[in-house]
Parts: structure tokens; sequence; C-alpha cells
């Protein structure tokens, strides 16, 4: 098993801007980028890969049946320093690389290392020496490695243990409550957030939610807002990132999904990086643990209601005040027996202000929202939610006219997915405002391709925060995996890749729109951004954590 060190690029690694062919207004492909300074995300997942250690002084010994005089005399007579030093560390969501350093005479010795999970490995050994050892873990959890050392000749063994905890987090559902409101004092104190001040949400500890969870699902909302700003989420206790989660104008209410670790004391803090004070709303669907519960498997993303069409419900708008409901398990790819479903979420063509509230079937319905909208606006949401004992998810339209609604799933949680969550300090990984991009803004029609973890398949996808700014006109943004692998479009031989139909934000001219990406890595690590619409746009992309099955 190899220590995976996952590199990309700040501003995308020879990346491509392919343009749809057969579209009169599209120019050429424009020649590959140059690479950035580059990520190593390894690095940046650092703060979750821990060590453990054993020293010496932890060995115990014992005589083998046979030994003359019991352990004291046996020591004394031969080998009498035989000891063991343990040093481990996680190098992904699973697996951890293991050090044992042997301090020995000039003899002939067996080590065995017992992982705890049942599997053990054996290697011979002469005298004092340094073994390296991998394993990784099928299920997450606590494990007790007990490594041993034999001295035949000496009839002496010498054992040492230590205890250690796999890196990975696995998906608890919650049902949708409310855990911040500062419009009411709700989880803190009354009154809004003042600009470039925070205010917290306490997570661990909070309801049902345990303490020591390592990452929650947060729908964040701002509203009341008289300025342009923008709100950074990240764990108490840690460096506020320069990255951002929701993206706002005077006079809106924006809601996005954010994915965010948790402070050691059980907190998320929330950062008001605007000129004026806000309201911040912060609405739970799940949290992150580092025990075994339910794993993620992201699907290219699949529509599963619209509507406009009839497609997963009665066709026509959703009514005000209305509910419909929509079955997830079993269907388009969606195995039975998930947990929890990853969707986006579009209102179109509301006929007066209002919000969407989705929740599982079986449930009452909650006071939390998930999609907010105004008369006319077309706006999509990223949705964490779980799923109803029946396999079905509840969308409610919460405004007293009708909406349309569209649903598209990105992907699902259950016990039978293997690929565990590894929370990351956020990075920037896409300005196309930077001048050292090349390229300038995403052109009409255009994709970017991105490869995110290329030769790491152990890697399913991708917590990215995606913004589109500088809007030159109406547009919506998709993204996908890509088909080819970067030796395709090193040699210009690659496929151009089938153009999406589901979408992930969606913009009129002029504004700036954020939205949650749960992304899969596809089969070659390499990540597509879509500009569907006509006009030129300039796209900013953060990354939070990717999910990891090895």
């Amino acid at each position: 098993m190899r220590s995976r060190r996952l590199v990309i690029s700040v501003a995308v690694i020879a990346a491509t801007i392919g343009l749809a062919p057969g579209i009169a207004q599209a120019a050429e492909p424009v020649t590959p980028g140059v690479s950035a300074p580059a990520v190593d995300l390894a690095k940046a997942a650092a703060p979750n890969l821990n060590t453990f250690k054993s020293p010496a002084e932890r060995s115990v010994r014992k005589a083998l049946p046979g030994a003359k005089g019991g352990v004291s005399a046996q020591q004394a007579a031969g080998n009498p320093d035989l000891a063991l030093v343990l040093n481990a560390a996680a190098t992904t969501a699973h697996a951890f690389d293991l050090e044992t350093t042997v301090v020995s005479d000039d003899s002939a010795l067996k080590v065995t290392v017992d992982w705890g999970d049942g599997s053990t490995d054996s290697t011979d050994a002469s005298g004092s020496t340094v073994l390296k050892s991998s394993h990784t873990y099928a299920e997450l959890g606590e494990y007790t490695v007990k490594v041993t050392v034999t001295d035949p000749a000496n009839q002496a063994e010498v054992v040492n243990t230590f205890e250690l905890m796999t890196a990975g987090s696995d998906f608890v559902p919650y049902a949708p409550t409310r855990l911040l409101d500062t419009r009411n004092g709700t989880g803190a104190a009354q009154g809004k957030v003042a600009p470039y001040g925070s205010t917290r949400v306490k997570v661990g500890g909070n309801g049902g939610i345990p303490e020591g969870v390592t990452a929650v699902a947060l729908n964040v909302t701002v509203t009341n807002t008289t300025s342009a700003g923008h709100i950074t989420a990240f764990a108490e206790g840690t460096e506020r990132p320069t990255t951002s989660n929701v993206n706002f104008e005077a006079g809106q209410t924006v809601p996005n999904l954010v994915i965010v670790p948790v402070g050691k004391n059980g907190y998320v803090e929330l950062a008001n990086r605007g000129e004026q004070s806000v309201d911040l709303i912060a609405d739970v669907t799940g949290y992150f643990t580092r025990t075994r519960a339910g794993g993620y498997t992201p699907i290219t993303p699949v529509r599963f209601v619209d509507t406009r069409e009839g497609l997963g419900t009665t066709r026509g708008q959703l009514p005000g005040q209305k509910t419909f409901g929509t079955r997830i398990s079993g269907l388009r790819g969606v195995p039975e027996g998930v947990t929890a479903v990853a969707l986006n979420v579009t209102a179109t063509n509301p006929k007066e202000a209002g919000h969407l509230s989705v929740f599982p079937s079986g449930g009452s319905v909650p006071i939390t929202s998930n999609v907010n909208f105004t008369a006319g606006q077309t706006i999509a949401n990223a949705v964490i939610v779980p799923v109803g004992p029946d396999g079905s998810i509840n969308v409610r339209n919460g405004a007293w006219a009708g909406t349309d609604v569209i649903v598209d799933v990105v992907g699902f949680y259950s016990p039978d997915s293997k690929a565990s969550y590894m929370p990351i300090k956020s990075v920037r990984l896409l300005d196309t405002r930077d001048p050292k991009w090349p390229h300038g803004p995403m052109q009409g029609r255009g994709y970017i391709w991105h490869p995110l973890s290329v030769g790491e398949p152990g890697i399913a996808g991708f917590v990215l925060n995606t913004t589109v700014t500088n809007t030159a006109g109406a547009g919506f943004l998709s993204v996908a995996p890509d088909p080819n692998t970067r030796e395709q479009y090193r040699q210009g031989n690659q496929v151009f890749p089938e153009r999406p139909t589901a979408s992930t934000l969606n913009w009129t001219a002029g504004k700036t729109v954020p939205n949650l990406v749960q992304a899969g890595a596809g089969s070659n690590g390499i990540v597509d951004y879509w500009n569907q619409g006509w006009d030129n746009t300039d796209l900013v992309v953060d990354i939070f954590g990717y999910y990891e099955s090895n």
C-alpha cells in the first residue's frame, strides 16, 4: 500500500478549455494552459492524518516456553535489551504506515504485526533494524495494534501495543433542524453579525448530535443584507481561510450548503466578510464521525424531478404551501437501503418570493429551508437530506403561489458505500479572474477540465464550492466527471465529453452566485466545469474535502 500524495494545480495543471463543435460562436480550442504553484492535499489534510507512538518503555517481555529460570533469568542470559519502538501515521482515510524500530543483539528474529482487525503481517529480521509496513482497514474505527518480536535463540519474546483511530469520517443523517438564527436568538444572541465579525454554531453535543463529530453538513443562509460580501465557514479554533461559502449582494437572501470541519470544542464559526451587518441562519441535515456509519458514492448527476415535464411527480408547478414526494431508492442508479442523498435542487418560474424545504418522507414539515427565491428567479442549491423509510424524500413549497422544481441526484450515503470523508483546510483551486490564469473568463458553451486526482483510484469525489461572477448573460453551470485521461489530453486525442444536462447553479447577467458541488472523480480523476450559457463568465472553485475509499 502506497502513501498517498495527491497534488493538484491552483489554476489547473495543463488545463484545456473545450468548445462544443458545430457552434458558430465558438472559437477553436485554446492551447493547454501552463501549470501554476501546486497544492498538496495530503498536506492540507495533515490535521486529520494523526500519528500514534509507543516507546520502548512500553515493551513487555516474556520468556518462551522452555526458557530456563523465567523472564528475569532469561533476560540476563541473552539479548537483555530486546525492545520495540512503534510509530504509525495515517496516510489515507482508511490506511496507515507503521515504522517498527527493533532494538536487539545480533540475533535472528521474527516480527509479527497484528493490525487488530483479524489480519497479520510477519517478517524475518536480524539484530537492530527498522521495518516499515502499511495496512488499510476495511471499516472505520479504533483498533489495537500489537507488534511481537521473537528471539528463538534466546527464548525471548517482546510485545508492544498501541491504539489508533482511522482518519476518515462517515456520514450520519440528521432530521433537518435549525441550529442558528440570529433574527430571533436561536443558538446565539439575537442580533445581526457585525461587519467583519463572526458568530458560532454549536454542533457537537447539540441535541442528538454527539460530541467529537469531525464535520457537519449545514445549510447556511444570509439575509437582511445591506451591502455585498461573503460568509466563510470554518472550525472554531482554527485559522480563518481565505475561501468563501456564501456570496451575497445588498437586499439578497442567499442560502448555500456547506460541509465544514467542527472545532475540538464542538463549534463551527461563521465569519461575515462584508462591510455591513447581516443575519445568519444555519440548518443541519447530518454530521460526520470517525465511526462506521454511511460512506459516500458519487454518481454522474441524473435528473429525478422536473415539474415542467412531469418527471418524478405530476406535471405542473408545485402549488404554494403544498408538498410532493419522490422516490429515490432503487431508481436511476441509486440502490435500495440508502440513508441519505446528495441533491441539487432548483426553483424556477416562481410566481412570488418563498422557499423550498426538503425533508425525509414520513417526517413532519421542518422550519428549515433549502432554497430561497424571489418572483421569476431561477436559483439552485445543494442539499443533503435523509431518505425516509420508504426510500423517498419530500419537497415543500413555502410560498403562497406556485413554482417549478427540479431535483438532480449527485450521490448517496449508505452502509455499503466505501468512500469516507476527509475534510481539509479549504484551498482555492481556480479563479479565472487571476492574472496568472492564462485563458481569461470561461467562454460561452465551453468547459474547463481539471485533473484533481489522476492516478489515485481510491478517491471517489470532492466537496467543492463553485462561484460564478462577472456574468455577461444568463446561463447555468454543470459539473461532471470527464471520460478522458490526462494523457489523451496531452496527446490531443481526447474525445469531446457528452454535455451534461443537470445543472449546478444558475445565473443572470451581472450576478455573483455560489453553490456547493459534490463532484464525482469518475474513472480518471478529472472533473469538468461547463459554462452552459452563451456568454462568458468568471469561475471560482474552492475545495473543502474529498471522499476516499482506501
